[in-house]
């Protein structure tokens, strides 16, 4: 996709790897909507990058779904037809299941696997109106892999990966030029896995935030980072049996303790 003048709405835009691709879409001259919880994290994105481009701030909290619905009315009268949509907005607990809150639950199931869904039902119709767009969803490699500390995290990126990709099957098959690319990457170095330690190296967010935007301008389908995790997870638990897969990915990997010393981002 040609990203040039194209309206571009990013969720948790103000930070992360949002806030780089807030950076990077503007460099290809298209103009960004920035959707955020973080009022102070907006503003100083927006005076930040505001010379690079057209750029416009909404304060949305995507686990409420009247500003997801109001906001989107606004975006539309005010701006216009969003043409790029990606959904990045995600939030993690890290505790054993038997620790977290019903809230913790519910809160991560809202912002990670309901949020995409229902703001893409604001926008998609649109899409499908013109006849093109593009809906780009960050799910995570733990959406792939289990893994302790990560249940309530991994249960909301699995059922993204899975919407995600039913999407853009629907798009095929409805013979639409709307297309969905489903990103899943490993670790990002963003502060959001604080005390994460790890045998695969960490992902850097420059290079992580690129690798997104040009997935889209390539219209790519679904992607992990770094490429070999998707084929490893998928491949080993094809061949090897449950308890050889444990002892491959905990033991030689270490990816099962990855999570043992983590503190998340600091409030």
């Amino acid at each position: 996709m040609e990203l040039h003048d194209k309206i571009v709405l990013i969720t948790g835009g103000a930070s992360g790897i949002g806030r780089i691709m807030v950076r990077l879409m503007l460099e290809r001259k298209a103009k960004v909507i920035i959707w955020d919880i973080n009022q102070e994290s907006i503003n100083r994105t927006v005076t930040e990058f505001s010379g690079k481009g057209e750029i416009f701030g909404y304060n949305v909290d995507v686990s409420n779904l009247e500003q997801i619905k109001n906001t989107a009315e606004k975006v539309k009268l005010e701006i216009g037809v969003v043409d790029v949509l990606i959904n990045n907005a995600g939030i993690i607990v890290g505790k054993y299941f038997n620790e977290h809150t019903s809230s913790d639950i519910s809160k991560t199931m809202e912002i990670n696997a309901n949020a995409p869904m229902l703001i893409t039902m604001e926008f998609i119709n649109d899409m499908l109106n013109q006849n093109s767009g593009h809906i780009c969803n960050i799910a995570s490699s733990g959406g792939l892999v289990s893994n302790p500390k990560m249940s309530v995290y991994a249960a909301s990126k699995w059922a993204l990966i899975g919407w995600s990709d039913s999407l853009r099957l629907e798009m095929k098959k409805m013979d639409r030029k709307v297309n969905v690319t489903t990103i899943m990457p490993y670790y990002i170095n963003t502060g959001m896995f604080d005390g994460v330690k790890s045998k695969i190296p960490i992902l850097e967010p420059e290079a992580t935030a690129l690798t997104i935007v040009k997935a889209i301008e390539r219209n790519k389908k679904l992607i992990s980072i770094p490429g070999y995790i998707y084929r490893f997870t998928r491949f080993g638990q094809a061949v090897m049996s449950i308890n050889v897969f444990d002892w491959f990915a905990g033991d030689v990997l270490g990816i099962y303790k990855t999570m043992e010393h983590f503190t998340g981002r600091k409030k």
